[in-house]
């Protein structure tokens, strides 16, 4: 399925009266993680300026121990100080990486904003080297503004 094929399927996720935030963005985890074949993990982890600490939310794919990221450590603590996209090509070649598993090759992370606040994140892994594109980075910023009126 293309990304434009999947952009109403998205809407039509976060338009859903019957589920609440949660399962409806546990709901879009699973259309990507089913949809796009080089999309092996797919999450969202949500900011807690306070602590400045982001917090794993809804996800699908292998169990993660990072339930809890410092700003600043890994690439979605990176994300959370930059407010920028980040595409990992190969997360081998990545000096500050939290690894999660070895079968994790590469890693996108788009953050989430919610009036001009980046509030979270959408993390996605995958189990092949290099695969993402700007049509991945245009897409999932697609995604993030659907969620963002969950907010």
């Amino acid at each position: 399925m293309t990304f434009e094929e999947l952009k109403p399927k998205v809407t039509e996720i976060t338009l859903n009266t019957n589920q609440n935030r949660d399962e409806k963005l546990l709901a879009v985890c699973q259309l990507l993680s089913n949809s796009i074949s080089y999309y092996n993990w797919v999450g969202f982890y949500f900011a807690n300026h306070e602590t400045k600490t982001l917090h794993l939310g809804p996800y699908v794919g292998a169990e993660t121990d990072h339930t809890v990221i410092p700003f600043g450590k890994g690439i979605c603590g990176q994300v959370a100080v930059s407010n920028n996209n980040f595409v990992v090509p190969d997360v081998a070649a990545q000096d500050n990486y939290i690894a999660c598993s070895f079968t994790v090759k590469s890693e996108i992370v788009v953050p989430l904003f919610v009036n001009g606040e980046n509030i979270g994140q959408i993390d996605i892994d995958s189990h092949i080297i290099d695969p993402y594109t700007e049509q991945d980075e245009r897409f999932l910023e697609f995604v993030n503004e659907q969620i963002a009126m969950l907010f």
